[in-house]
């Protein structure tokens, strides 16, 4: 199965291309010239596509981060996703960022991930489960309950201590491709209900 994945919610842009749960190319992309990453997807999965000899219509399906993350980035990708998805006709898998963040923890520990949410609350992923927008209270009482691997981001870092996944280059391309993949083959994942995963409305104004 040719599949092609992309995520604009992060700090970065990840766009890979893989066969099955073979990875072929993955693609970084940060911000540049003053323009936020995302503006770049469309032309990064055309040089993908053209540098490995392929055409839009020889992937067999689409993966892609449905949030939480940046708003815009999270329109991106789902709207992209959709879009290639159905003039394709092929099915389409959304992977929480949450999820993907989730794999960076070591084999054989119990992985919590939380992410800025603002207001004083960060997304929650604990216990394999996705927790919603939590207090940061709650989540330091959480963490001091259990030993859990804490992965977070720079601007809750110092406050809940663990990993940053943001001071290290890590190939969360590569990981969110093998999470659609799986999760592709086990279920039907139409692209009609591919949909972005907004734990909490998007700001106004």
């Amino acid at each position: 199965m040719k599949l092609l994945v992309f995520d604009t919610c992060l700090d970065k842009m990840y766009v890979t291309l893989a066969d099955d749960d073979k990875i072929i190319k993955s693609e970084i992309v940060t911000n540049k010239d003053n323009k936020y990453h995302s503006a770049f997807l469309i032309s990064t999965i055309k040089e993908i596509l053209k540098s490995n000899n392929l055409t839009p219509k020889d992937i067999e399906a689409i993966g892609t981060n449905v949030g939480p993350g940046s708003f815009t980035g999270i329109r991106a990708c789902t709207t992209v996703a959709r879009m290639i998805a159905q003039q394709l006709d092929i099915p389409a898998a959304g992977v929480s960022s949450l999820e993907i963040l989730a794999q960076l923890a070591p084999a054989n520990t119990l992985p919590l991930v939380a992410l800025d949410a603002r207001k004083n609350c960060g997304y929650l992923y604990a216990d394999e489960k996705i927790q919603g927008a939590v207090q940061l209270e709650e989540i330091e009482n959480i963490i001091n309950k259990n030993k859990y691997y804490v992965i977070t981001d720079n601007k809750l870092k110092e406050r809940l201590g663990g990993i940053s996944y943001q001071d290290e280059e890590y190939a969360l391309g590569d990981i969110l491709a093998k999470l659609a993949y799986e999760k592709l083959k086990s279920k039907e994942c139409k692209w009609q209900e591919l949909k972005p995963l907004y734990i909490q409305p998007p700001p106004m104004g």
